[in-house]
């Protein structure tokens, strides 16, 4: 039996889902989870939702469950496949009539960049993203906004290609420090922020490879070259523009 929690206050989102895969049904949503984003050397097996929308008190666990982040338009934005959740010891807990706390035991992944979390809270706000806003972000939080840029790309069905119409995409080497700052650049650069155009040296190829049937870009302009390589090491930056080359993308540096 399913059972569900009337919102009398604003949903705080994103709003946490875990379906099971195979059934499509909702084992659990709700506003907050505690012990998923996490690093892998903090895991533990107990994921705690708080407060809770719904939950499936009659079905204990499921083999193929996959958590989903929810936008304020209830869409999906974001997937993690989980696989097997077992429902906690501690049950459920109910204050004032309301669901207040679900623990599941997680068997399989979690997501191991702890700043995701506020990162798609961000994504789920419905605020349409901003050019560089990536960079509003602590240097530590750029793997993260990597990664959500990622997950979400691939939610949303789109291809792993260039998007964009620009013929010459701009990199600026002053905010360039880090290898997923690059991504994140290039991403925005070729397709707008919130922009996925690789996350890695493979997803690279694979993105502009993925891209000659609309073109790719055209040229690659990297202003202020020198301040990335005081930030990143030149086997990167070799690597990167040996893969530019092995697909006659025009890279140029200033």
């Amino acid at each position: 039996m399913s059972g569900e929690v009337p919102v009398t206050v604003a949903v705080d989102f994103p709003l946490y889902v875990v379906v099971n895969e195979g059934s499509g049904s909702v084992l659990v949503a709700a506003e907050g989870v505690e012990g998923f984003f996490v690093a892998p050397e903090e895991e533990s097996s107990d994921v705690a939702f708080q407060r809770v929308h719904e939950v499936e008190r009659g079905r204990r666990r499921a083999e193929d469950a996959v958590l989903e982040v929810m936008n304020r338009q209830r869409e999906k934005v974001g997937e993690y496949f989980i696989g097997r959740v077992v429902l906690g010891d501690a049950g459920v807990e109910v204050s004032d009539g309301h669901i207040s706390r679900v623990t599941y035991q997680f068997f399989g992944n979690r997501c191991e960049y702890p700043e995701a979390e506020k990162i798609w809270r961000r994504w789920a706000s419905g605020i349409a993203l901003e050019k560089g806003e990536w960079l509003r972000w602590p240097v530590s939080y750029q793997s993260a906004w990597l990664h959500v840029v990622q997950n979400s790309w691939f939610t949303s069905n789109r291809r792993a290609a260039r998007h964009g119409v620009d013929n010459v995409v701009h990199l600026d080497g002053a905010q360039i420090s880090t290898k997923s700052g690059f991504f994140c650049a290039l991403g925005e650069a070729v397709n707008g922020p919130g922009g996925y155009f690789g996350s890695n040296l493979d997803a690279l190829a694979d993105c502009i490879s993925s891209s000659f049937s609309e073109g790719p870009p055209m040229k690659i302009v990297w202003r202020n070259f020198k301040a990335s390589q005081e930030s990143l090491d030149s086997v990167f930056l070799d690597s990167v523009a040996g893969v530019l080359r092995e697909f006659r993308v025009d890279f140029a540096t200033c």
